[in-house]
């Protein structure tokens, strides 16, 4: 089964990196504080443990643009404007979709265009770490064209997908809301597409606790 692979052209530069000092100053957590991330979605509500202790670079990019403090350019803007005139910086997954939906497998989403080729503009490097793996269901992990594509695709498994150790980046893991994945790997789909969006309304972050609806 093919792994997610989005691709788009990548005008921007990669992000500064970010380890977990600069993460720890930059979005105000302690050390061992725990970070999650709540996805509510018209199918229910998924809340997720995200990792910035192990993998910061990952999750500061998916906090950054989820809470919109990173800039991304807008693919509805005139594309004969300057790049910098396209940048924009607002909660990025709100509203987007899960646009491929595989049962026994991962539903994947996370892409600006709705199509599986879109992105936030750059790409920034994998961060594989020992421990982080594809070991079950519920696994958060970056979906990718290859080594050092990573931009705002995600995607969580519905099962062990040890294919995927070491080729895509382990973020975070699903502590409650499993059966709102299992439902939506489940919509009707045509293509792996499903025929009725599944709309990530709103993507929280908490800090200490989990944010709820």
């Amino acid at each position: 089964m093919n792994a997610p692979q989005p691709t788009s052209q990548r005008p921007l530069p990669e992000p500064e990196v970010v380890d977990a000092a600069a993460f720890s100053k930059r979005h105000q957590i302690k050390p061992g504080q725990k970070l999650y991330t709540t996805l509510i979605t018209n199918q229910g509500t998924m809340i997720g443990e995200l990792f910035w202790e192990k993998v910061p670079n990952t999750v500061a990019n998916f906090v950054e643009l989820a809470e919109g403090t990173r800039g991304f350019i807008d693919p509805k803007l005139d594309p004969s404007l300057p790049v910098e005139k396209r940048i924009v910086k607002r909660p990025y997954y709100d509203g987007l979709i899960f646009h491929r939906v595989i049962p026994g497998f991962m539903i994947q989403g996370g892409d600006i265009a709705g199509t599986g080729g879109g992105g936030p503009g750059y790409t920034f490097r994998d961060e594989f770490v020992p421990g982080l793996i594809h070991d079950g269901p519920g696994i958060f992990s970056m979906a990718n064209a290859g080594p050092g594509t990573n931009g705002s695709q995600f995607f969580i498994t519905e099962k062990s997908t040890p294919h995927l150790n070491n080729r895509h980046s382990v973020f975070g893991k699903l502590i409650e809301g499993i059966e709102v994945q299992n439902k939506i790997a489940r919509v009707e789909a045509d293509r792996n597409r499903p025929l009725d969006p599944v709309v990530i309304q709103k993507v929280l972050i908490g800090r200490g606790k989990p944010k709820r609806p």
